[in-house]
């Protein structure tokens, strides 16, 4: 008696999807950097004026969340395997052979603002400083006071008196501070591929912090700059520049002497 039986359905997988899988982790395994970056929100026409930007510096694809899990799987290697847990919609995998940092500051700099909209994700903390607006006296008043700016009438037109974060980093970005944002023409958002994380094979490393302010590493190398003939002298070290100041005090000091070796003779 033939016993009832369920059988699986068996998957079949197309030579296509075969062979994106293959093509994917041939590109894994002979470059140095794959990167997972974010293209949520980007226009078509953006998306495609920085994919020519990268030729020659990136490749990019675009694949489904199933062939990129293969694919990594395929690679055999162990660290790369972490950037599955990054695997989301809207994201591209750029291939390259320029180190991750370098790759993410290219792909920065290819980056445009625009204004921010209710539940975007702030990219970082973001920060309205206090200084004059083309705001007039009116409902606006409470509006900024709402989100936690104070402000004054000046000539009839409201100037922030002290700032505030009106939004904290990786949070959403609620109505009333988008819609404040919107008037004091703050675009914090950007537009462009948003590096989320990198697998260098030459560290066999996966970094998630990938994010370089440029600005604020040039003014903090600036302020590093100034306060460093300072740092030198105040622990003797010996250079071109402090060897002057040095010569200077020891003659100050030589004089000092000098005046009250006198003033003891006198006496």
């Amino acid at each position: 008696m033939a016993k009832n039986s369920k059988e699986k359905p068996v998957t079949v997988v197309s030579e296509a999807k075969k062979q994106t899988v293959k093509d994917l982790a041939h590109l894994m395994s002979r470059n140095r950097t794959v990167m997972i970056a974010s293209s949520r929100g980007l226009p078509g026409r953006q998306f495609n004026e920085i994919k020519k930007k990268l030729r020659g510096l990136a490749e990019l694809r675009v694949a489904k969340k199933s062939a990129l899990t293969k694919s990594l799987e395929a690679t055999g290697k162990g660290s790369i395997q972490n950037l599955r847990q990054n695997i989301d919609a809207d994201i591209v995998l750029l291939f390259s052979d320029t180190e991750p940092f370098e790759l993410s500051s290219i792909l920065m700099d290819f980056q445009s603002s625009r204004r921010a909209k209710t539940g975007d994700i702030a990219p970082n903390d973001i920060e309205v400083e206090p200084g004059p607006t083309d705001l007039v006296a009116g409902p606006a008043i409470s509006e900024l006071s709402g989100v936690g700016l104070k402000v004054k009438v000046t000539d009839g037109k409201l100037e922030i008196i002290k700032g505030a974060i009106v939004a904290k980093q990786g949070e959403p970005i609620k109505a009333n501070v988008a819609s404040v944002l919107s008037k004091l023409n703050v675009s914090p958002m950007k537009v462009g591929f948003i590096p989320v994380v990198a697998y260098d094979s030459k560290e066999d490393k996966v970094y998630s912090n990938l994010f370089i302010d440029k600005v604020g590493t040039l003014e903090s190398l600036r302020e590093c700059i100034t306060k460093a003939l300072g740092f030198a002298i105040n622990i003797k070290f010996p250079d071109p520049k402090t060897v002057g100041y040095f010569i200077a005090k020891a003659g100050r000091e030589e004089k000092a002497i000098e005046r009250l070796l006198i003033a003891k003779e006198g006496q």
